[in-house]
């Protein structure tokens, strides 16, 4: 099962949606480095349910750190880390595995496990687990301050809203939670009230919309990623996509790179005080990773979201025991938008991948 992320530094996921809990076995972050608990409340707090206009599902997603650590250090060890699912409500799938839902994998698990699957809310396929990714991503941190690399995310865009480059706005600090801001972690003040109320306006027609996160990834020396299929974008690329919803990461110019002429699309280099760049790195332009590797230049992402797919309006698909198509209505407590709460899993999964290649090549983790 592809349930592991990274190779130094190793993330395994697990439990349900519905489930006791959710959680992550974390591997490979050397002993003494400080397991911040402001940082990962501030994690959890910003991808957590429950907030205005999203998803009315109230956990409270408090973190058990169950090995791993002592007196605030890892230890060098395995760290188990979960939370209790508190506000399961399994009810909501009585109609599962009879009735499978649109645009879920509902079918394809009941298919692989021979009907073995938890249906409850998509089971392990739940966007639920992404929990074990921010509680991990938060405690990696620390790595990359010591090694002066940043790692950040917000809202990007929902629907034909779209927010200014990432690289343009004030990125350093917390939000607000409280705040429009802090509640769609979007980092543009201005943008930021038109997707709200595009938001407020999708849901209450009954309907979800899609969106996307921007990645801005600074601070990496030229070299750190590895050739081919461990290279520093196909890597990112890899995990970007795992998480539930994704349908296309872009890389710099992205698909625009497509209508581009190499004239126009190429970064000379140039000299600096710190030695070869790339034009374009003082603005993000640039690409950040050549061959697989950091150019030095910042590396800038953008994550594509699909509608989230449970939405409450009639939809008809097939009913199993019948074999025909039916009506059907899905309840429960889900987002409008997969976006706003995606941005710190998005920015986790970038720490994760980012810390693992620096291991990999020397860069982190070492005396």
């Amino acid at each position: 099962m592809g349930m592991t992320l990274g190779e130094n530094l190793r993330v395994t996921l697990f439990g349900e949606s519905h489930g006791s809990c959710v959680g992550a076995l974390v591997e490979g972050i050397p002993a003494g480095t400080p397991i911040d608990e402001n940082e990962l409340n501030e994690a959890i707090i910003r991808r957590r349910p429950g907030r205005k206009g999203m998803s009315k599902r109230s956990e409270a997603d408090e973190c058990e750190i169950l090995s791993g650590v002592y007196q605030g250090k890892a230890t060098g060890w395995p760290i188990l880390m979960l939370t209790r699912n508190s506000d399961a409500r399994p009810s909501d799938y009585s109609f599962l595995p009879d009735q499978p839902r649109p645009g879920h994998a509902d079918m394809v698990e009941a298919v692989r496990s021979g009907g073995s699957n938890d249906p409850r809310g998509g089971g392990s396929q739940s966007a639920r687990l992404t929990y074990g990714l921010v509680a991990s991503g938060s405690q990696v941190k620390a790595l990359l301050d010591q090694a002066g690399w940043s790692c950040r995310a917000h809202l990007h865009s929902v629907g034909e809203v779209t927010a200014k480059p990432l690289f343009e706005l004030e990125r350093n600090g917390a939000l607000d939670p409280s705040s429009e801001m802090g509640r769609l972690n979007c980092l543009d003040p201005e943008s930021v009230i038109e997707m709200s109320n595009l938001i407020e306006s999708v849901r209450k027609n009954r309907d979800t919309i899609g969106s996307s996160v921007e990645l801005l990834i600074e601070g990496l020396p030229i070299g750190v990623g590895e050739p081919w299929f461990d290279g520093i974008e196909p890597a990112l690329a890899r995990g970007l996509m795992a998480i539930p919803g994704a349908r296309a990461v872009e890389f710099s110019s992205g698909v625009r790179a497509s209508i581009m002429r190499g004239s126009e699309h190429n970064d000379a280099w140039l000299p600096s005080d710190s030695g070869p760049i790339p034009e374009g790195a003082d603005e993000a332009q640039a690409d950040g990773a050549l061959g697989g590797r950091s150019t030095s230049a910042p590396i800038c992402a953008r994550v594509h979201f699909k509608p989230p797919s449970s939405l409450p309006q009639e939809q008809f698909t097939l009913h199993l025991p019948s074999n025909e198509v039916q009506s059907l209505k899905v309840s429960g407590r889900h987002d409008p938008v997969i976006g706003p709460r995606a941005a710190p899993v998005v920015e986790s999964v970038a720490m994760l991948v980012v810390t693992d290649l620096g291991m990999l090549g020397g860069y982190i983790g070492t005396d």
